[in-house]
């Protein structure tokens, strides 16, 4: 199977790829308020792990300095990730991605908006270039909501995973045990989750 050709997510090269998607059929009446309310969940970075249940990686949103932040996320901002089980020994324990790419895109019928992050050293340490992810710098998230005249879709594209190996060999055994689950499908059941989280509007 090949990735997804879709605009503003990067081309595969190598590595694992994972095209993740739900989508949810509306009465055309409730779109406009449906995706609003999608607007207000997908930016909420900070609860993305109450869409999911226990079991799902805790998000927060930090600003270029490393500060922590409670607002729409932003190019240049970072995302904290603190994954079930050992973490990034150097980053204490979490994994870090920059927000590398925001676009919004809208016509007459459609309309979408797509984050894309990389992983990315740890922004408190600001002379440090060592990669605090489990995946290597070539890798790409890219997290997408839109809708159409009848579906609201949220979907989450993986993109060039490879494992991190520019780390201590504590943190390269981790990065080759958690980016192997990864390329054999267990982050696709994460995503999965969240993609459908994104939709539950209960």
């Amino acid at each position: 199977m090949k990735p997804k050709q879709i605009p503003r997510v990067p081309q595969q090269i190598s590595g694992g790829f994972h095209d993740t998607e739900s989508e949810k059929q509306f009465e055309p009446v409730l779109l406009p308020v449906k995706f609003d309310l999608l607007k207000e969940k997908f930016f909420a970075v900070d609860k993305w792990k109450s869409y999911c249940g226990e079991g799902f990686a805790n998000f927060r949103l930090y600003d270029s300095g490393g500060n922590g932040v409670v607002r729409t996320p932003q190019m240049g901002d970072f995302m904290r990730i603190d994954i079930p089980g050992p973490g990034e020994q150097e980053a204490k324990g979490y994994d870090w991605v920059e927000i590398t790419d925001i676009c919004f895109q809208e016509d007459n019928i459609s309309e979408s908006i797509m984050i894309t992050c990389t992983p990315s050293r740890d922004p408190k340490h600001s002379q440090s270039n060592h990669i605090a992810h489990f995946y290597s710098s070539k890798a790409t998230s890219t997290f997408m909501i839109s809708r159409t005249p009848t579906h609201l879709k949220a979907a989450v594209y993986g993109r060039n995973e490879t494992p991190n190996f520019n780390a201590g060999f504590i943190d390269i055994v981790r990065n080759l045990m958690v980016a192997a689950g990864g390329m054999v499908g267990i982050s696709k059941i994460q995503w999965k989750k969240l993609s459908d989280g994104f939709l539950d509007f209960k």
